[in-house]
């Protein structure tokens, strides 16, 4: 299946669709906060944007979730093959491919705010936190790849950064209890920043 999507996209398209997942996510979630005046950042999870009981939760779900995972998964095989195309060490790729697909199935089951324990809201959970924490193993074991491009090398230290930054706002919420969408939205920030730049210096290279 990567090998038929790779024979597909050019290296400039796979960056292309990595630059669009930040921009497809931060746009369906603006538009949807708008659209609902109790939606407060500071106090709400982005999660409950695709509640049950909330007005738009499809939308949301459809495109906020699942077509920015979707939008990763193509994206981490790019990224992967631009990097090292004949590295056996596909840990990094798999990392980030399955950070992909738990934020779909974050999507294809939205959390029950009534209720926590809910077969939905447990497997939305799992979705969220295994994105991240797959992120995450994607975002310690790229560094590996790109040490072995000159070009590559100068993108080691922003990415980490990053990636750091991303952990310790994870903690806002112990914090800061009273405000804990913040946090939440500072994560997803450097989450999304990871991605963007990364495509956006695979697009950058292609060009030269």
């Amino acid at each position: 299946m990567c090998h038929q999507i790779q024979k597909i996209m050019t290296q400039k398209q796979f960056a292309l669709l990595g630059m669009l997942a930040p921009i497809l996510f931060w746009t369906v979630y603006c538009i949807l906060s708008m659209l609902r005046p109790e939606y407060s950042f500071m106090t709400k999870a982005v999660s409950e944007l695709g509640s049950w009981d909330a007005p738009y939760l499809w939308i949301w779900n459809f495109l906020g979730f699942m077509g920015t995972g979707a939008l990763i998964m193509v994206y981490s095989w790019g990224l992967f093959k631009a990097l090292s195309p004949q590295n056996p060490n596909r840990l990094p790729m798999i990392g980030l491919m399955l950070s992909g697909f738990f934020m779909i199935i974050a999507g294809i089951f939205p959390i029950d705010m009534e209720h926590r324990n809910s077969l939905s809201s447990l497997l939305h959970t799992i979705g969220s936190f295994g994105s991240y924490i797959f992120f995450l193993i994607a975002a310690f074991t790229f560094p590996k790849l790109m040490k072995q491009s000159g070009y590559w090398k100068m993108v080691i230290m922003p990415t980490l950064i990053f990636t750091w930054l991303s952990i310790i706002f994870g903690a806002w919420a112990f914090v800061f209890p009273h405000i804990p969408g913040v946090g939440q939205r500072i994560v997803f920030l450097f989450y999304f920043l990871w991605i963007f730049y990364t495509a956006f210096k695979m697009y950058k290279q292609n060009q030269n």
